[in-house]
């Protein structure tokens, strides 16, 4: 063998090794982080909080556009079990995703039947239908943050609309 097929079969060597040193992790699988915001969007759909923890980070905190946070996973259990107190056909339906390295962005449109108390507003029986944006960071294969985007002042026109035609 010549010395320069040595070099081209040293080379080779080296890219196979670069390429199976790659994290599998999740944090760069498209489709991996976009099941993993399926199965956070299946929790809110469904309430089934029993596990969070399999794809949620312990330290996870959630932003809301409004002055909203919280964080951890008894946190996200809080806020699925009273958002779904408040709404309990609760269903998000995810739009478009857009995908990039560690980060998820989704659109979605959500909808409920008011059934609680929500910010003074008393159950009105009204369906409404909001649509939503959302971003997530995924860290070590599990979602570490989400930033919230939902239309709560259109929610809440729907909810003072039904109000006055009754």
């Amino acid at each position: 063998m010549t010395k320069s097929n040595y070099s081209i079969l040293a080379l080779i060597a080296v890219l196979f090794l670069c390429m199976s040193c790659q994290s599998n992790s999740g944090a760069d699988n498209a489709d991996y982080n976009r099941k993993l915001v399926l199965k956070w969007q299946d929790a809110w759909n469904t309430g089934q909080t029993e596990k969070l923890s399999e794809f949620v980070a312990p330290d996870f905190i959630c932003h809301y556009l409004t002055d909203v946070e919280w964080s951890g996973i008894e946190g996200a259990k809080t806020e699925i079990t009273n958002w779904r107190k408040l709404f309990p056909d609760w269903h998000e339906e995810v739009v478009d995703f857009i995908i990039e390295k560690d980060k998820v962005v989704i659109r979605y449109n959500s909808t409920g039947t008011h059934s609680g108390n929500y910010e003074g507003i008393d159950s009105t029986g009204t369906k409404v239908m909001i649509s939503e944006v959302s971003i997530f960071r995924i860290k070590d294969g599990k979602l570490a943050e989400q930033w919230c985007f939902p239309d709560d002042l259109g929610l809440k026109n729907q909810l003072i609309k039904s109000l006055k035609s009754n």
